[in-house]
């Protein structure tokens, strides 16, 4: 088995604290040489600036490839390219172009009566400009707002045809979620390469309320794995053996590039990557 191609997303801080545990991630994570690492954007755009920071220092400081998120939520259509613009000048030119979540309180997303009505015109406004790779979302289990796989499936063609080059998934927890998934894309006609999102566990009781918010299938054996795992204290354990199994059974079923939800948390990263073969490069170490 040759080593994957791996990718990592991180979460802009808000606080000292969070600072300086974002900097020890990337600390950590960079000597992986990421093929990119992407920074997230907020509910509602909550932190617009503070992802433009990130971004920017990441890029600048260890010259790594950054993918920035962007949304679609609560800003118009100029707001909206004139951040892209920022980015690019900043010398990022990857975006992770989203609809976005609407902002905590708002029951669904609501489209600026000014900004983008949804993802699709997003990609469109962006690919138009020829200044950015676009990457986008892709939903191996239904997303919330989704009737089923195959709408979602059929929109993330829309996304590809509007202009994205290539999609990342939600996380999932078995592998046939993705291989299911990735079989009905290709029959859609979809070509653009697919990455499966991992979500290493660090907190099984939050992953379990997350998954659950955001659509993802949690299958009865694995809630049954971690609760034992609790109770003799190995959660850590089969965290990093589960995630390298089904990263080892996706590899050897010809996928080759990997993106990692790290929380801003490394070690189960790191320690999932090494178990792959994805070795640190020390010329890459930097300390911020």
């Amino acid at each position: 088995m040759s080593a994957p191609k791996v990718s990592f997303e991180f979460f802009p801080p808000q606080s000292l604290e969070a600072s300086f545990r974002l900097w020890d991630t990337v600390n950590t994570l960079a000597p992986l040489n990421p093929q990119f690492v992407s920074v997230t954007y907020g509910a509602g755009g909550t932190t617009r600036d503070l992802t433009h920071d990130a971004v920017a220092t990441i890029h600048k400081n260890y010259g790594l490839n950054v993918a920035a998120h962007l949304t679609c939520v609560n800003a118009t259509r100029a707001e909206t390219l004139d951040i892209a613009a920022r980015y690019h000048a900043a010398g990022v030119r990857e975006i992770v172009a989203l609809r976005g979540d609407p902002p905590k309180g708002a029951g669904k997303f609501t489209p600026h009566p000014d900004g983008f009505a949804d993802s699709c015109a997003l990609i469109e406004a962006l690919a138009d400009t020829g200044k950015f790779h676009l990457r986008v979302g892709a939903y191996p289990d239904p997303h919330p707002d989704a009737a089923d796989m195959d709408a979602d499936v059929a929109y993330l063609k829309r996304k590809i045809d509007a202009g994205a080059d290539s999609a990342i998934t939600q996380f999932f927890f078995e592998t046939d979620t993705f291989f299911r998934f990735r079989d009905k894309c290709a029959a859609a006609g979809i070509d653009a390469p697919i990455v499966p999102g991992i979500l290493p566990i660090e907190n099984w009781t939050g992953v379990r309320k997350f998954a659950a918010r955001c659509g993802a299938y949690i299958p009865q054996w694995l809630d049954d794995a971690f609760d034992a795992a609790i109770r003799d204290d190995r959660h850590d354990l089969l965290a990093t053996s589960l995630a390298t199994e089904m990263c080892s059974d996706l590899i050897d079923e010809g996928v080759d590039q990997l993106h990692f939800y790290t929380l801003n948390k490394p070690n189960l990263s790191r320690d999932i990557c090494h178990a792959l073969g994805v070795t640190p490069d020390v010329s890459l170490e930097k300390v911020a």
